[in-house]
Order: structure tokens, then C-alpha cells, then sequence
């Protein structure tokens, strides 16, 4: 046992993913009654990702704002154009696609208990008052432009501190740190027991009823990762961007297409960018940001759906009320919820 675990664990993370994947999909399709007993591990994995995000990040960033050396470059001004720019394109990638590959879908009763905002001003409020949010709650309810803003202003104010100080809040960080190694090592079970979950919940019926939208929206979200991306990319380094995309897309986007949620992907990103060797003062900040604000799958998902609700009612929609469509998806989707799912009550809004 002892010899089979050391082989196990000299497999690249990535391979033991793909195993867990594979195993995942023939126990839901070959015995999914037996199966659905193994979903938990799917829900501990997410749940633990989620549960230690927020701690993360709030250390994290404080201890890197808190030993900032001043003059050091972050360029953060260059990331948060490049996220606005890339949740846009995003929007308007999806818009394109809507009209080039019209699709129509089944229309139900709506859901009574759930309320969508009444307009773009509602969406912002909510994410303004996220920032002043009590920094306890921000913690509690993952709400990461709040531990962000928190962070930051702990950061700033610890700047005079003494380097025992400073010392103690990096060891508190590095902890926490090995703690998400210890989660992420558990991801290929994880993934196994998301996949399960996914199959026999919806079953592989109703996933092909939804077959042309999945495509569109599947296609779409492909598109923006292996072409939109790279190009943004290029104009940013300035050669070859395929390798870095590559290796994001295997390092971070598995994790990320089965959990469905960027703040449960957060520990996963900061791992890849340590791995990548990059500024830890950057990225510190830029990925949770980043999870909040960068929300190019919810801007795909808000306009694709929009649109699928348009042609089905039969409305004809011009291309100026397309293009402003692209605009409030892509401030919608910088107001969405990191969770699962989050984008869905920004689609009513759109709409």
C-alpha cells in the first residue's frame, strides 16, 4: 500500500485528475445508483476549497501590501484594464455567437423565492456596499471585494509595523499557504465526485436535450479561452502565448470548469502563479480580484442565455441593443457571485 502511494504521488497532479475525471464518468454511467455515494467527495472538496479561500486571501494580501517595498512595480493598472478588457470581449464574443448559432429553449414557471436585480444601478450598490462590508462578514460569506479592501487598508496600516510583526502575519500566510496544498492534493477525488454528481443529478438525457445550447455556450467559453485569450496575451508579451495558455488552461481550467466557481478556484490560480514564478505582491491581489471582477464565463453565459430567451419569444433585436447586451454583461458579470451558478439572476436583468 505504502509503495502504491508513493507511485501514486510521483504521478504529475494534472494525470491524477484525468484518472479521477475517467474513473468518475464510467462509475455514473455503469453503476450510478452505487455511485452517487461517492458525490460527497466532490461537496468536501469544493467546500474546503471555499473555506480556505477566504482566509488565504485576506493574509495573503495583507502580508504582501504590509511588506511592500515602495517603488516596486505591480502593475495592477495594466491587470484591471486587461480583466474589463477580456469580461467585454467576452460579452461580445457570445453575442456574435447567439446570432450566428440562434438557440431556443424550453421556457418554465419562474422561481418564486428568488429575486433578480431591477436594474444595473442595483447590481453596482450591491457591489460597492460589498467593499465597506463588515470584515468578519466578508470573511464569513466569502465576499472578496470586501476582504480585499480590508486586506489592503490592514496592510497599509501595518507598513510601520516591526518586523516581528511582519514576520508573524508571513507565517501566518505561509501556513495557510501549505494548507491549500494539502486541499488541492485531494482534487483528483474531488473532480471524481463532481463528475459523478453532474452525471446522475441531470443524467446524460437531459444534458442532451440541452445539447445546441450546451454547444454554443461550451463553444463560446473555447473560443474566448484559445482565441480571444491568446491574442490578449500576445499584444501584452509580445510572443508565442499558446505554452502559458496551455498550461493555465491544464493547471487551472479543470478545476475550474467542475467546480464552476471562481472563489473555490482562487487556491488553485495562486498555487499556478507560485509555480510560474510571478510577483507574489501581484498576484497576491490580482487573483482574487480577479475572481470577482474577471468574470468572462458569467459575461458568455448572461449574453448566450439572453439571446437563447429572445429568439425563443421571437424578438428581434438590432445590433446597437446587441452591443450595449455585451456592455451591461460584461458590468453584470463583474457584480456576479464567485459561487456556482452565481451569473443565473443576472440573466432577467439582461433580459
Amino acid at each position: 500500500m505504502k509503495n502504491l502511494m508513493k507511485k501514486w504521488n510521483q504521478i504529475s497532479l494534472v494525470k491524477q485528475i484525468s484518472i479521477g475525471l475517467i474513473i468518475g464518468i464510467i462509475m455514473a454511467v455503469s453503476i450510478p445508483e452505487a455511485a452517487k455515494s461517492v458525490t460527497i467527495l466532490g461537496s468536501l472538496f469544493v467546500g474546503a476549497l471555499k473555506a480556505i479561500a477566504p482566509v488565504l486571501v485576506f493574509f495573503l494580501v495583507m502580508s504582501a501590501i504590509a511588506q511592500h517595498k515602495s517603488g516596486h512595480q505591480t502593475n495592477m493598472k495594466s491587470i484591471i484594464f486587461l480583466y474589463l478588457l477580456g469580461t467585454f470581449l467576452a460579452g461580445l464574443i457570445a453575442v456574435i455567437v447567439s446570432f450566428i448559432f440562434p438557440v431556443s429553449i424550453t421556457l418554465t414557471k419562474g422561481v418564486e423565492d428568488l429575486a433578480a436585480p431591477g436594474g444595473v444601478v442595483d447590481v453596482l450598490k450591491t457591489l460597492l456596499l460589498n467593499v465597506v462590508d463588515n470584515p468578519v462578514n466578508a470573511i464569513n460569506n466569502a465576499n472578496y471585494i470586501g476582504i480585499l479592501a480590508w486586506a489592503i487598508l490592514l496592510g497599509l496600516a501595518l507598513r510601520n509595523a516591526s518586523d516581528t510583526t511582519k514576520t508573524l502575519i508571513s507565517n501566518f500566510s505561509d501556513a495557510i499557504n501549505k494548507m491549500v496544498t494539502w486541499v488541492i492534493k485531494f482534487a483528483p477525488l474531488g473532480i471524481m465526485g463532481l463528475v459523478i454528481e453532474s452525471i446522475t443529478t441531470n443524467g446524460i438525457e437531459s444534458l442532451l436535450s440541452y445539447g445546441k445550447l450546451l454547444a454554443v455556450l461550451i463553444g463560446c467559453m473555447l473560443f474566448v479561452a484559445l482565441v480571444v485569450n491568446p491574442i490578449i496575451v500576445f499584444s501584452s508579451l509580445r510572443q508565442n502565448p499558446y505554452p502559458l495558455v496551455f498550461k493555465c488552461i491544464k493547471e487551472s481550467g479543470i478545476t475550474a470548469f467542475f467546480t464552476r466557481s471562481s472563489a473555490a478556484n482562487i487556491p488553485v490560480n495562486m498555487k499556478l502563479c507560485e509555480k510560474l514564478g510571478l510577483d507574489k505582491d501581484t498576484y497576491s491581489v490580482s487573483i482574487p480580484l480577479g475572481a470577482t471582477v474577471n468574470m468572462a464565463g458569467a459575461a458568455v453565459t448572461i449574453s448566450i442565455l439572453t439571446l437563447a430567451a429572445v429568439h425563443t419569444l421571437g424578438i428581434q433585436v438590432d445590433i446597437p441593443t446587441a452591443i450595449i447586451l455585451s456592455v451591461l454583461s460584461a458590468i453584470c458579470a463583474c457584480g456576479a457571485s464567485g459561487v456556482a451558478g452565481g451569473s443565473l439572476l443576472l440573466i432577467p436583468l439582461a433580459c
